[in-house]
């Protein structure tokens, strides 16, 4: 099958196992744009928070939440990690600042 991927891909021996992998193909494209553009939001505050720019960190936080949760309800990845996520990017963010976490 060609399309989705570049390498074409014979494994399936019955009709309902090459409808499972065109579908899996089909989904994998899908993710693919949340993934990366998630992906590279939550690189943006990890490099602000390795440059200790607490500004840039912070802008880079508030947009990275909105993607993170995207990804989350689009089953991209799941939604304990994602929640986990968040709060330890939020966590550090607030460590950089010098902010206290709220009890």
């Amino acid at each position: 099958m060609r399309g989705f991927c570049e390498e074409e891909i014979t494994v399936a021996n019955h009709p309902q196992a090459a409808k499972r992998n065109r579908q899996r193909l089909r989904i994998q494209a899908h993710h693919r744009h949340y993934r990366t553009s998630m992906r590279t939001m939550i690189k943006r505050v990890r490099a602000a928070l390795e440059a200790r720019d607490v500004a840039q960190a912070g802008e880079a936080l508030k947009a990275a939440i909105p993607s993170i949760d995207r990804g989350a309800q689009k089953n991209v990845l799941p939604r304990k990690r994602a929640s986990r996520l968040i709060a330890r990017l939020t966590t550090a963010v607030n460590a950089l600042s010098g902010a206290q976490p709220a009890e």
